[in-house]
């Protein structure tokens, strides 16, 4: 599993990514965790607002600091926020 956060680097990007690190601890989940930075590459999943958090290529979340619970359930596939 790769999990992307896309963001160029504010606060909520890092919250988001500190959650999501959190959530995978809790789950027992091992997974590849990627900034992306690159307004470029983060143009490239049609997303308007950042953060965004991307779960093998398909976007679950954007706009929002997703809940280390929240990113849990979409880890185990129960949970599926656009």
């Amino acid at each position: 599993m790769v999990i992307k956060i896309l963001g160029t680097g504010c606060p909520k990007c890092k919250k988001l990514e500190a959650n999501t690190k959190e959530a995978l601890k809790q789950a027992g989940v091992s997974a590849e965790v990627k900034k992306v930075t690159d307004l470029n590459d983060i143009m490239k999943y049609k997303i308007i607002m950042t953060p965004a958090l991307v779960v093998d290529e398909e976007v679950k979340s954007s706009g929002k600091v997703l809940t280390a619970e929240q990113i849990k359930k979409i880890i185990k596939g129960e949970y599926n926020e656009k």
